[in-house]
């Protein structure tokens, strides 16, 4: 233990650092600090998952005489707006985590939310959060929301096209 997490009053799993090193661990955001190919490839796995899974339940709920581009295109918009509200969760995650490396101050609860305490970092601490946000936090940040808006523009596209084919 270091010299600097010794004074530091706040518990070991509220401060910055250790809650970056959780999320990073966290079965949902891990996948997000991978190379950019592989983050990529396991949203189109999650993606073809969803279509699958919506045509699965199109081919047993409805005449397969029905199914027709309209239906099969509400499938693939349902799983880009899947795909959209996971990258929202896996920003606003990282977004609160960037914040908190970030901040001069840590708002800690030593044992309830009813007992809040404010802490200011030392100097050492405050350096080394904010390296960690800048340099690791940062780019996942930005990887995500290009991701977020590419597959807005691609969902905005496909609504376009079913407003104008029906």
């Amino acid at each position: 233990m270091s010299s600097s997490n010794k004074i530091c009053p706040v518990p070991f799993d509220q401060q910055p650092l250790n809650e970056y090193k959780t999320l990073k661990q966290s079965f949902l955001f891990q996948s997000s600090t991978m190379e950019l190919p592989k983050f990529i490839l396991r949203l189109l796995i999650i993606f073809v998952a969803f279509v699958l899974l919506g045509l699965a339940t199109s081919f047993i709920s409805m005449n397969t005489n029905k199914i027709s581009l309209s239906t099969i295109s509400y499938n693939i918009l349902f799983s880009l707006l899947s795909l959209e509200v996971l990258l929202i969760r896996l920003y606003l995650g990282w977004s609160y985590i960037l914040k908190r490396l970030s901040s001069a101050s840590v708002f800690y609860e030593e044992s309830g939310w009813y007992d809040g305490q404010l802490w200011i970092k030392n100097v050492d601490m405050l350096t080394q959060d904010r390296l960690v946000g800048l340099y690791q936090v940062q780019p996942i940040i930005v990887r995500i929301q290009r991701l977020l808006i590419g597959t807005s523009l691609l969902s905005v596209s496909l609504i376009l096209c079913l407003l104008f084919i029906s």
